[in-house]
């Protein structure tokens, strides 16, 4: 990658001479620092602290073997990761990931981009990431169990309400989290606020389940109101996923009059013309945990296609990406193109591949970028986070009503911030430039330890 800033330059060298193996993070900090060449130009002061070269190395990286006994009494190891990334404005906040794909690059990724999403919610919390490469597909709820009494033993020594807050992520749901609080409180002698994504009788949120699908409609939805006077009403929306992010997006598209057509999963996708039917995904995804093939036997109308790359060539004015990173090519982001797609924003994290974000903006689609478009999870999470402190607990429409707020609050300060360094409607720089201007002044006033 190549940058203008001879600064920039060499931080960007240094970080692939050191992390050369590390792709998936390289690809999300490039990207970040090619927002930044403006900002760094305009703040000289910037590169005399030392500012970016702080900001791409973690504060902590915890890498720890988690050991468990299976169901037939063998032992199993696993590998466990905790990288605490950036914490000047807040304790740690992020998410936990269980999936085979795991490892050092992906939860450096996760952490660092968590930075700045955090930054977009206006509320305070820093940067951080974990999991493992556990996959709990296939497994008991005792072998669940056991994983996650066996990582929170080593997890727990570094965290705590007021040092880092993980939550769920792929494979970390309800199930998960509670097995984790569990042997947390077992272990510390404590009741307090330390996961987020808890159930409703422990201290858990209201719209917690629903709020990254929820947030990046409302998100999607302010990016189409002011940028091209248009909404999700009469669109045909093409979601990639079924997980939860996806389920709750389908959801509040078709609340808000959209006709969501398609749903996936890593074997391939289900194309319904007549509207998903999202209480049928949700008992087969949620209640019975199968897959998403599953949803043609139960919908006439449906059909299903074998590899879920195939979702990007149906026809759409909307696409949604919920389910993983680099799931959208290049060839994928033309196709959609081709077909007519005016609107692009992401549910999962970094979905699309560089060059296909590239294609987005050359083509004049609006593209609502990761850290901004799927921050509603974390936000509500700090707001889990919130009641916890206060030993309160707000209704779904008080928690739905605040991230309604932060999400047109997220969408205005990267609109305003891309205005600002002369890049309008550049929604991806606008994103990076936002939540790292609020980071970089907490970096600055609190001197060098940070």
């Amino acid at each position: 990658m190549k940058f203008q800033s001879t600064y920039l330059q060499g931080i960007y060298d240094g970080l692939v001479e050191r992390n050369g193996e590390q792709t998936e993070f390289l690809e999300a900090a490039g990207e970040v620092l090619s927002s930044l060449e403006p900002v760094v130009a305009a703040n000289p002061r910037l590169e005399e602290e030392g500012v970016i070269e702080r900001l791409v190395e973690p504060e902590r990286v915890i890498m720890f073997r988690v050991p468990w006994v299976d169901d037939a009494g063998k032992v199993q190891v696993n590998r466990g990761y905790r990288v605490q990334f950036n914490s000047a404005i807040g304790p740690y906040k992020g998410g936990l990931r269980l999936h085979p794909s795991v490892n050092l690059s992906i939860i450096k990724f996760l952490g660092f981009e968590q930075i700045f999403k955090n930054s977009l919610t206006t509320l305070p919390i820093g940067g951080g990431k974990g999991g493992s490469d556990f996959d709990p597909k296939g497994k008991s709820d005792r072998e669940v169990m056991r994983f996650c009494q066996s990582f929170m033993t080593e997890l727990q020594r570094h965290i705590g309400p007021d040092t880092d807050v993980p939550a769920g992520d792929i494979g970390v749901g309800a199930r998960e989290i509670g097995y984790l609080y569990g042997q947390y409180k077992r272990l510390r002698n404590e009741f307090t606020g330390v996961l987020t994504g808890k159930g409703l009788a422990y201290g858990g949120s209201l719209v917690r389940t629903e709020a990254t699908g929820y947030g990046l409609c409302y998100y999607t939805q302010e990016m189409l109101s002011v940028m091209k006077n248009d909404s999700f009403k009469g669109k045909t929306v093409v979601i990639s996923g079924s997980g939860n992010v996806a389920i709750y997006a389908a959801q509040k598209a078709t609340e808000l009059g959209a006709k969501v057509v398609t749903m996936s999963d890593s074997n391939g996708y289900v194309y319904d013309p007549e509207g998903i039917q999202v209480d049928v995904v949700k008992q087969i995804k949620e209640v019975e945990r199968g897959r998403i093939k599953e949803y043609t036997k139960r919908v006439p109308s449906a059909e299903y296609h074998e590899g879920c790359s195939g979702v990007w060539t149906v026809a759409c004015d909307i696409a949604l990406p919920c389910a993983t990173q680099n799931e959208l090519s290049e060839e994928s982001a033309k196709t959609l193109i081709a077909n007519g797609v005016t609107a692009v924003a992401e549910g999962a994290n970094m979905p699309s591949v560089p060059e296909a974000v590239e294609a987005f903006q050359k083509a004049g689609v609006l593209f609502g970028p990761a850290k901004a478009a799927n921050a509603g999870g974390v936000a509500t999470s700090a707001l889990e986070m919130s009641q916890n402190s206060e030993r309160l607990h707000w209704t779904f429409e008080e928690t739905d009503e605040k991230l309604h707020g932060i999400m047109i609050q997220i969408f205005h300060a990267s609109y305003d911030a891309a205005k600002k360094y002369g890049m309008d409607g550049n929604l991806v720089a606008g994103a990076n430039i936002a939540g790292f201007e609020k980071v970089a002044e907490a970096m600055l006033a609190q001197g060098i330890a940070y």
